[in-house]
């Protein structure tokens, strides 16, 4: 049999596992189980499309974990999960869709045959992958357990990231660089957006060097003109039009390491606003940066941008970024700390941002972004190389 190709070291995935159950400690939770693709990952090295089904990852406060799901899934776990065969289970195909029965009926009976059954078990109540369904049974069929909500639990576990995810996050920034450059340089007045982006995800999949692109974890984000002004549109069909700003959300993915980086291109002269906003958008996010340092807080940063803004007479809400790191469709945040005014988390050095300080004005959007690393000292390091500017294609 050929050996895994796993993603990390073992001691990588000892050094989670501890932080993990240093958290449920705390929180006294006897188990988790642990539905979010991106976690279940970052516990096991897990990765398939398979989150469309119910899976999961059981982790109790002793031994390596046990990652669940449907049975086909269970071979996908054998070939990339770190863990012996003996911990990694399949349930029958007669489960799946079924209005007779329930996966989480199959997942009980394994936590009561490993002692749970009257344990506190720590589930993800609001994640995408874990239905009110599953809860209702999974409560039903375990009357004398008590289910605890830790959602996110495993997830700030992932804020600080090791020198080896961030080697990979570097990887992803070079094809970030690509897929930018990529949309820049094929933008033109006739050509329809689906044929750019057919040429983004060629460029993304394609990587760069002996360093292969994976799909992204959010479809490449391209509007155009009117379309700008809104934050997550897509594409369609139509051709670029003259005197219309596109924006590109874009990130370059390895392993499922993601890096996202935003540019945005003119096709045609600017109007005066834009340029204006240009100007003070590029200007605050250097004092982001500056403010992105081991000690400060989110709220620094979100603070720093914002008042440039300010001083430049522009007016925005929301936040401005999010950590980033391992993801599956369909987000590459981390769903914990926030670059905003209210956020108080700690800067600490391995954390890395999408630092997203977007303009969506009233006739047009203007992203320009960075995915930043928040090092030993001095300010936040800025992963691409790609020029920070708005592009204009006369």
């Amino acid at each position: 049999m050929s050996t895994k190709d796993l993603p990390f070291s073992q001691g990588e995935f000892d050094r989670r596992i501890a932080k993990t159950r240093a958290a449920m400690a705390e929180a006294g939770l006897d188990c988790i189980f642990v539905t979010d693709p991106s976690n279940q990952a970052w516990l096991t090295a897990y990765d398939g499309w398979s989150f469309y089904v119910h899976q999961g990852v059981i982790l109790g406060l002793d031994g390596p974990p046990v990652w669940w799901g449907r049975y086909m899934d269970m071979i996908g776990g054998r070939r990339t999960c770190w863990m012996s065969d003996d911990h990694i289970l399949g349930y029958g195909d007669h489960y799946v869709q079924s209005i007779e029965r329930h996966p989480m009926q199959d997942l009980a009976a394994h936590l009561r045959d490993r002692g749970f059954a009257k344990a506190r078990i720590g589930v993800e109540m609001e994640n995408y992958y874990y239905s009110a369904k599953a809860h209702a049974v999974l409560s039903d069929e375990l009357p004398d357990a008590t289910l605890v909500d830790a959602t996110a639990l495993v997830n700030w576990q992932r804020l600080i990231k090791s020198d080896e995810e961030i080697a990979f996050i570097r990887k992803a920034a070079r094809i970030s660089e690509k897929v930018i450059q990529t949309a820049i340089d094929r933008a033109e007045v006739g050509l329809r957006k689906n044929d750019l982006v057919a040429d983004i995800y060629h460029a993304g999949i394609t990587g760069v060097d002996d360093i292969w692109g994976d799909y992204p974890a959010i479809a490449p984000l391209t509007p155009s003109g009117i379309d700008a002004t809104a934050a997550h549109l897509t594409w369609n069909g139509d051709p670029m039009r003259p005197n219309e700003a596109t924006f590109f959300e874009l990130s370059g993915v390895y392993r499922r390491y993601h890096a996202p980086l935003c540019r945005t291109v003119y096709l045609g002269t600017p109007p005066d606003d834009m340029r204006r906003a240009e100007e003070a958008q590029i200007e605050g996010i250097d004092a982001g940066l500056n403010a992105a340092r081991a000690g400060n807080r989110t709220c620094d940063i979100a603070r720093a941008f914002m008042d440039v803004l300010a001083k430049h007479g522009i007016k925005r809400e929301g936040r401005m970024g999010y950590p980033i790191g391992l993801s599956y469709p369909p987000d590459w945040g981390e769903r914990t700390a926030s670059i905003r005014l209210e956020d108080t988390t700690v800067l600490e050095p391995g954390m890395v941002f999408h630092f997203m300080p977007a303009l969506w004005m009233d006739s047009w959007g203007l992203e320009t972004t960075e995915t930043i690393l928040i090092t030993e000292d001095g300010p936040a390091q800025a992963l691409a190389d790609m020029p920070r500017k708005l592009f204009v294609k006369d």
